[in-house]
């Protein structure tokens, strides 16, 4: 009598990573049979988080795309700079409208199981136990979604920055946003010499994503983001009748941990807790898209699911820019400002998107080429 609880895959989470990997192995036509479970003690039913990411031309998200962009504006106390982004558009996604079309498209395959409890413990022999608190799975292979237990970077080696922010979306009585232009970075409103900017999505001439934003080793009391917005609305864009419909608060790391060394031949690690952040940026959208490529294409050539799945050069990349902010935090407006005024955006694009070449790597190199990303190298080599 076969077992209903053991699955070829199992996901732990159903977030960002594990639904993209759901939905990996739908659309494959080798592996869209596989039975998987989806593990998660969340229906996912609110509005947690706004992803953005840029690309080239139309792509299977558009049909949730809250809104795009053609033009960035980047500010600092010395230039201000309006970015054309041409090839490429800047995209936004509600994560509610992702999780949801996600999950209504992944309801339509008999093979796909949603299973809603608390995975307490995973153990691994010629498969992986998953054990919950309603009950005990098995599987072939399982992807989790969870922080490593030892995740704990307090005294570590490893560089740990983190990108924590509030947002609010707000809603004005009359017109005052540019719909077609957001607000990449804006400096001028900097928290005490850190790296700290405004970010601004206008959805509408009157509806936006007000954010603040901090590269940081340490967090903010949440007073500090709601004096920081509500100055930026009532003192540079001078609204006066506007409300709050909601708000968002995260926390990102920025970090060249090695969440990879947590990988076994049974279990992979998916998502945050598998180093799926960009490290210098804290981009995930497109980034898990291309890991989930790499694990479809790897389960189908008969390799472990995390084979080659990171490039080094871009982690040691990654591993300097830490270094900088950790050690010269005030130093990030510099970086930025000499990042989008010396470099043409397929460079920069390219670059973060870990797609650049050689040549390419060189021009970034030498619009950021100071002492501080000397001594941070030097550092990074010499690190035990």
């Amino acid at each position: 009598m076969p077992n209903e609880n053991h699955f070829d895959y199992i996901i732990i989470g159903h977030g960002l990573a594990g639904l993209q990997l759901a939905l990996g192995f739908m659309n494959d036509d080798e592996l869209k049979h596989t039975k998987i479970a989806l593990i998660d003690p969340s229906n996912k039913a609110v509005n947690d988080k706004t992803w953005s990411f840029w690309e080239t031309g139309s792509s299977k998200w558009d049909t949730i795309i809250e809104k795009s962009w053609k033009t960035a504006l980047f500010h600092s106390k010395n230039q201000s700079l309006s970015i054309h982004l041409k090839p490429y558009t800047y995209k936004s996604i509600r994560s509610i409208d992702f999780y949801n079309w996600a999950k209504n498209t992944l309801q339509q395959s008999v093979n796909i199981h949603f299973i809603k409890d608390v995975i307490v413990s995973t153990s691994e022999t010629d498969s992986v136990s998953v054990q919950g608190k309603n009950g005990l799975y098995t599987a072939n292979h399982v992807f989790d979604s969870r922080m490593p237990k030892n995740f704990n970077l307090e005294g570590s080696k490893y560089t740990y920055i983190q990108q924590h922010f509030k947002g609010w979306i707000i809603e004005t009585e009359t017109p005052y946003f540019n719909p077609n232009t957001f607000t990449m970075m804006d400096y001028r409103f900097q928290y005490q010499n850190s790296t700290s900017f405004v970010y601004v999505l206008p959805f509408s001439e009157t509806r936006a994503l007000i954010e603040y934003t901090f590269f940081t080793p340490e967090t903010a009391s949440e007073s500090v983001y709601d004096a920081a917005i509500k100055d930026y609305i009532d003192n540079h864009l001078q609204i006066d009748n506007y409300k709050i419909n909601e708000t968002e608060m995260g926390n990102i790391p920025m970090t060249d941990y090695p969440f990879w060394t947590h990988n076994s031949k049974y279990l992979t690690k998916i998502g945050t807790a598998g180093g799926w952040v960009k490290g210098s940026t804290g981009y995930s959208f497109k980034h898990t898209e291309k890991n989930v490529a790499t694990i479809i294409k790897n389960i189908k050539n008969g390799q472990e699911p995390s084979h080659n799945l990171f490039q080094k050069k871009y982690k040691l990349y990654d591993k300097i820019f830490l270094k900088v902010l950790e050690t010269n935090n005030e130093k990030g407006v510099w970086i930025f400002e000499q990042f989008y005024s010396k470099n043409v955006i397929s460079t920069m694009f390219r670059f973060l998107d870990e797609e650049s070449s050689f040549t390419e790597d060189l021009k970034i190199m030498h619009s950021l080429f100071s002492w501080n990303f000397i001594s941070a190298f030097i550092k990074v080599l010499f690190r035990r």
